[in-house]
């Protein structure tokens, strides 16, 4: 049976450094994955080559069987990828609006963008609020809902995260990851890469732990929060 989302040995050099080494794992329709691990194990470059924005030396990544991996990364959107990366990166000049204007550039359908934005702005009121407004000039946490808007205009079948809760107050982070909850009953599957691992698996349905480029451990979200060495690692012990 053909996975939603498959990745088959995959490894990624970074010049002569190879930083992801034989990694596989998969997501299944309709899931929220997380995918967990310390600072340089390799998470943000996995959902970099699943966006085509580095490229395998080896392995393979497909989606529905078609091979990702091959394509160029304004294509992989097309096929219904988007991702909003670590550090938000929106453009600071341009407003609201236009940011999330840009998210919608493979698509031809205006109508269909503008019931998209509506959407987000059903999702993310502050957005619409601010939406003539520089987005340089929004909080951190208006900053993260707004690339997550950007984000879903492409209309994806699957949003990336990349640690959406960077930097936010406890409050804030709240907010984002319920939103998180309510983008997937709508249909969309998140892969979600994530530091705060607590937060992450009370939101996830599986999850995978990456250690220097390896996956070492993959289990449901609620087995792995009662993992021992997770809960070392990642939770700071036992509640």
């Amino acid at each position: 049976m053909t996975k939603f989302l498959e990745i088959k040995n995959l490894h990624v050099k970074y010049g002569n450094v190879e930083v992801i080494h034989g990694t596989s794992l998969h997501v299944d329709e309709g899931e929220i994955v997380t995918i967990l691990g310390a600072n340089g194990a390799g998470k943000s470059t996995t959902l970099l080559a699943i966006s085509g924005l580095v490229k395998p030396s080896e392995g393979q990544i497909l989606f529905n069987g078609k091979a990702l991996h091959k394509l160029p990364a304004h294509k992989v959107v097309k096929e219904g990828i988007s991702q909003s990366p670590e550090g938000r990166r929106v453009f600071g000049t341009l407003t609201v609006r236009e940011n999330l204007g840009l998210g919608a550039f493979t698509s031809k359908d205006i109508e269909s963008s503008k019931k998209i934005l509506n959407w987000i702005y059903e999702l993310f009121p502050r957005l619409e609020e601010r939406r003539e407004q520089l987005a340089g000039t929004l909080s951190g946490g208006e900053q993260q809902m707004l690339a997550i808007g950007r984000a879903l205009m492409a209309k994806p079948k699957i949003l990336l995260l990349d640690e959406p809760s960077l930097g936010l107050a406890p409050i804030l982070v709240k907010a984002i990851f319920d939103t998180v909850r309510e983008i997937n009953r709508t249909g969309v599957t998140v892969v979600l890469v994530e530091q705060n691992a607590r937060v992450a698996l009370k939101l996830a349905h599986r999850g995978y732990v990456m250690e220097v480029g390896n996956i070492v451990l993959e289990d449901s979200a609620s087995a792995l929060l009662a993992n021992p060495e997770v809960q070392n690692a990642y939770l700071g012990g036992k509640n």
